[in-house]
């Protein structure tokens, strides 16, 4: 037994950590002058925590005085690890003072040495996604050169970088302050490198212990203090500091204290400050979010060994497993790197802020932010460990990853492109997972936990016919169905009766609840979001100005009545496509969307009441041979008659578009200045689209400057009505030929 070891006996089973111990060793290094260089005693440790990554302490980097250490051409150094030197240089500085930041920004003693060879392979430690509080068993780690002598630190002064007398830094010590050698030290000797260099002082291999046992720890405002039974050695600074009860690296070792077995370490969580403006002039870098990508190399890393086909020997998720075995988790280690490895193959959430929303749900903690800082969605990982017992614990887990997976699909629902695929094909693996777990929950817990809030694009209002009355008169159903894209829909409201009612009835009855609708759903969609208005009519109604429809502006029991066109996006579609999409309709979609620009096609209106089929075989041919960018457009009243035939022809051959007035004229009168004026801003409209996707805002912003009379010569698009059927998003199918589902 090893001399720290034996101090530490009787706290508890050491032969569970002996694996444990062994990776956290050959994970940790030395950091030392550029391989094949003059000769030079290491600098201190650090510990490999993802493929070519190094964590350190940022003065480990530096040399008593505050200068950067010598090293080869353009900033080589080595880093020695398994009997071999490799060379390797300063990636990221997060003790760099952030100018944007002000003098004031926190800043954390750590650094990023990036391997030079992208070939080295070398195991990882496993960083912890929580914070460290009180460690009752926990070790610290540090590197040895290639021979296997420990650090011993380069002799400096009692004073560190920053004039703090009170804790030395562990790395830039000569040996004990007694001059005498610590603990488990053994014999000290000289030696050299594998290059051949001297590489100052050096113990033979066997009697080197490589750890310290931590007698206590504690975080406080500096970061995690710790005590052990003997000083802290030499070279320790930029080590890990591994708690063996979660088998976890939790922090990396700053110092040591003059006079006592106090030490200090920088808490890994720190990590979540670094940022671009940390990278070193010349570094090759992580990307924009290099926090985000460092971490999922580490997570996706550590899931990869887990390969059933690997050759390799126990990787340290063995270890924990074999600490853990027997606590009566749910979410045991395996549940944990499997979702952390799911996690890392999402894109970094938009904002942070919706890290801490998500787990403020979960944890039912409302709007009031955590103690943590939350960056990436392996942070929210983290702040889900509560103490629970194990029944809560797996519940919190699945509804945070729930969240996130619905989250995730939501930001990308409707991107083009293989990248967007990707992370919908991402999003709907975690999604999988989660739901894979939860079978094990109770009934009321899956219901609580799905569906998700999600983020809703549009609101559909849908009127269904159902026959016409002893008068004549056509009755309808209506519902209410809340859009996410791709044809997802949730039904939030739903009038359905046996008899029906007239259409201006059943208009009336959904024009009462529709204002605290869309705002629910405005609010739901994200800050300042208008979610779009879609109204699914049948034939015969397509003449509805549903941009004209007066809603109430807020929940208030008297609020006022808004008209809803100028203020979102407003579209007609037909009720009569749903799920089955005609080949013809995708392909004019298709061709609409690729067309570099849009044409205004206008439909002639016909010669005379008494013209024959001749006419209307004409609008038929122009329909058909249509080129891809055509769009219809009508100055006639598409509620009866010509026009309504025309309608009807252009969703026969596939139109998912068109444009026309609610309130044009009949076959009683010809066209006159009013239609050329429309057809005239049609084109114009057409002709600076940008293409058929950006259709309903434009036509938004039209009602808008023709309802404040902002522009001239914009008062024709009051009523203007837009066609906007998308195949790629169908509407639903009829709510009598499924379950319904109930609002939220």
């Amino acid at each position: 037994m090893s001399t720290s070891e034996g101090r530490a006996a009787g706290r508890g089973d050491r032969a569970r950590y002996t694996q444990l111990l062994d990776h956290a060793g050959r994970t940790t290094v030395a950091l030392r002058a550029a391989p094949g260089g003059a000769a030079a005693r290491p600098w201190g440790s650090g510990v490999l925590i993802a493929p070519g990554w190094v964590l350190t302490c940022a003065h480990v980097l530096a040399a008593s005085d505050g200068r950067r250490r010598d090293t080869g051409p353009e900033g080589i150094f080595g880093v020695t690890f398994d009997g071999r030197v490799v060379p390797a240089r300063l990636a990221y500085d997060l003790s760099r003072p952030d100018p944007a930041a002000g003098p004031a920004a926190a800043r954390a003693d750590l650094a990023l040495v990036q391997l030079l060879d992208p070939e080295t392979e070398h195991p990882c430690a496993w960083l912890s996604d929580q914070p460290a509080t009180l460690l009752e068993d926990a070790y610290i780690f540090r590197g040895h050169d290639a021979s296997g002598a420990v650090t011993e630190g380069d002799g400096a002064a009692g004073t560190g970088r920053r004039g703090e007398r009170v804790v030395r830094d562990a790395g830039d010590g000569g040996g004990p302050q007694d001059g005498r050698p610590g603990p488990g030290d053994g014999p000290v000797t000289r030696g050299r490198d594998a290059h051949g260099a001297s590489a100052g002082p050096r113990a033979p291999a066997p009697p080197v212990d490589p750890f310290i046992a931590v007698r206590f720890g504690a975080r406080d405002a500096r970061g995690l203090q710790f005590g052990s039974d003997v000083r802290v050695s030499p070279g320790a600074s930029g080590g890990p500091l591994l708690d063996c009860d979660r088998g976890e690296v939790v922090g990396i070792v700053k110092g040591r204290h003059q006079q006592d077995h106090v030490g200090l370490a920088v808490p890994v969580t720190a990590l979540r400050g670094l940022g671009p403006e940390h990278l070193v002039a010349g570094a090759e870098g992580l990307g924009p979010d290099p926090y985000h990508a460092l971490m999922s190399l580490h997570d996706r890393w550590h899931w990869a060994g887990q390969d059933l086909g690997r050759t390799a020997g126990p990787t340290w998720f063995d270890a924990q497993h074999t600490i853990m075995a027997g606590r009566g988790r749910l979410w045991g280690v395996q549940e944990r790197l499997q979702a952390l490895d799911l996690l890392a193959r999402l894109p970094a959430p938009r904002d942070p802020l919706v890290v801490e929303a998500a787990v403020g749900e979960v944890l039912e903690r409302g709007e009031r932010p955590g103690a943590w800082l939350l960056r990436t969605w392996r942070d929210g990982h983290g702040a889900l460990y509560q103490g629970s017992d194990p029944y809560t614990e797996l519940r919190a887990f699945v509804h945070y990853l729930r969240i996130v997976a619905q989250l995730t699909a939501d930001e990308v629902r409707d991107a083009p492109g293989d990248e967007a695929a990707a992370v919908r094909e991402q999003a709907a693996r975690l999604a999988e997972f989660v739901q894979a777990k939860a079978v094990v929950l109770q009934p009321q817990d899956r219901r609580r936990i799905g569906p998700v809030r999600r983020r809703p694009r549009s609101v559909l209002v849908e009127f269904e016919p159902l026959f016409y009355d002893e008068g004549g008169q056509e009755l309808f159903n209506w519902s209410v169905s809340e859009g996410y894209g791709q044809g997802q829909w949730l039904r939030v409201d739903v009038q359905e009766s046996a008899g029906g009612v007239p259409f201006e009835q059943a208009r009336e009855q959904v024009l009462r609840r529709l204002g605290g609708r869309l705002l629910r759903a405005d609010g739901d969609a994200g800050p300042n979001a208008r979610v779009r208005l879609e109204v699914a009519v049948p034939e015969g109604r397509w003449d509805t100005a549903a941009g004209q429809w007066e809603v109430a502006a807020s929940t208030r029991r008297t609020a006022r009545l808004r008209p809803v066109g100028p203020g979102r996006a407003v579209i007609l579609r037909d009720q009569g496509r749903r799920e089955q999409v005609d080949p013809a309709w995708l392909r004019r979609w298709q061709g609409l969307a690729a067309a570099g620009e849009l044409q205004a096609l206008r439909i002639p209106p016909r010669p005379g009441a008494d013209a024959g089929s001749g006419s209307a075989e004409a609008i038929w041919r122009l329909l058909e041979t249509a080129g891809e960018g055509a769009l219809p457009a009508l100055c006639h009243t598409v509620a009866d008659g010509f026009g309504r035939d025309a309608v009807g022809v252009a969703l026969d051959t596939g139109f998912p578009a068109g444009l026309w007035p609610a309130h044009g004229h009949g076959e009683e009168r010809d066209c006159d200045a009013g239609c050329e004026e429309f057809h005239r801003g049609v084109r114009e409209l057409l002709q600076g689209s940008g293409g058929v996707a950006r259709l309903p805002e434009l036509v938004r912003q039209l009602r808008a400057k023709a309802a404040e009379a902002a522009e001239e010569g914009t008062h024709w698009a009051r009523d203007l009505v837009l066609l906007y059927d998308d195949p790629e998003d169908p509407i639903p199918p009829l709510f009598t030929d499924r379950p319904q589902m109930s609002p939220r």
